[in-house]
């Protein structure tokens, strides 16, 4: 009886389960069928035998990677270029869309809503190469500014001290405007009758922000917040990858990048493997330990 329910639900509804079979398609073949794979960070993998029919050797990968001497290295230098992203990054989203919100001339709002939000369009490697000439010690703009005032030239991406902030500020310059937009729709969503009770109790613009727009965007707030400690060792590939040279290695070196490296370049797959394994983990259980934080703090979570 439940079944044939089942199918005549089914067969009313067919086209809202045909659009959502497409995404649930793609998340199983290209996210959960290929976890079936992360079984060679426990396997001498060899192309010649394959996945399922190389050598079993425990977790030998996972010990070499921490007896390894660069392993606290790439370690904090991941945890705190993502922290230093993820702190710096947090507000600015939720400033701008409280300003931007405050603005009552339409046209303004409006150019700079598209100011902000072009950036998020433009891709990694221009971005990157755009930083690479501006900071540039003999064309760049930076050091020509500088030298108005008499500061000499600056090697700015062959400094490590200069590489985390480089690379946070540009990609804060790149997707500020594409995270206010969250936060924008949030406060769409607030009850217009809290600022007319506000007006009538004489409250000022900030009273305002304070009591009812910040109240009305925090369970959204906490969740970016959430999914962003959750991923906080899972800092962008790319924009590191491509701002690393030589002499900034010291900094710029993470353990996606270190990934890259010894996966593909010295086609270790096992040892690249067990890193990222390892390195999901570590992402899992802060996600896990920071919703129910969250849960507790503010009643708002992923779960």
């Amino acid at each position: 009886m439940a079944t044939s329910t089942r199918l005549r639900r089914i067969r009313r509804n067919w086209q809202l389960y045909l659009l959502v079979a497409v995404p649930v398609a793609y998340f199983a073949i290209f996210k959960y069928i290929p976890m079936a794979n992360a079984v060679i960070a426990f396997k001498d993998y060899s192309v010649l035998d394959g996945i399922w029919g190389s050598e079993w050797v425990g977790f030998r990968h996972f010990r070499a990677f921490f007896d390894n001497p660069v392993f606290w290295t790439l370690v904090s230098n991941t945890f705190i270029l993502s922290a230093y992203f993820l702190l710096a990054s947090f507000p600015i989203p939720i400033i701008l869309a409280l300003a931007l919100n405050e603005v009552r001339r339409g046209f303004f709002q409006r150019t700079v809503q598209l100011v902000t939000y072009a950036p998020y369009f433009i891709s990694t490697v221009v971005v990157v190469s755009m930083t690479i000439l501006i900071l540039s010690p003999s064309v760049g703009l930076a050091n020509d500014a500088l030298g108005l005032f008499g500061i000499p030239s600056i090697d700015f991406l062959g400094n490590p001290d200069y590489f985390r902030h480089i690379y946070v500020w540009s990609d804060i310059w790149q997707t500020a405007g594409y995270s206010a937009v969250v936060y924008m729709a949030a406060l769409a969503g607030v009850d217009p009758g809290l600022y007319e009770a506000a007006r009538v109790d004489g409250a000022s613009r900030l009273q305002k922000i304070i009591h009812v727009d910040l109240p009305g965007i925090m369970p959204t707030a906490a969740i970016i917040l959430i999914l962003g400690v959750g991923n906080i060792m899972a800092v962008g590939f790319e924009k590191a990858f491509l701002l690393q040279n030589p002499l900034n290695l010291s900094k710029s070196e993470i353990i996606a990048t270190y990934t890259y490296k010894t996966g593909l370049l010295n086609a270790d797959f096992s040892q690249a493997t067990a890193v990222g394994l390892f390195n999901s983990a570590v992402n899992l259980v802060l996600l896990i330990v920071v919703n129910r934080v969250a849960k507790r703090v503010s009643g708002s979570g992923l779960w």
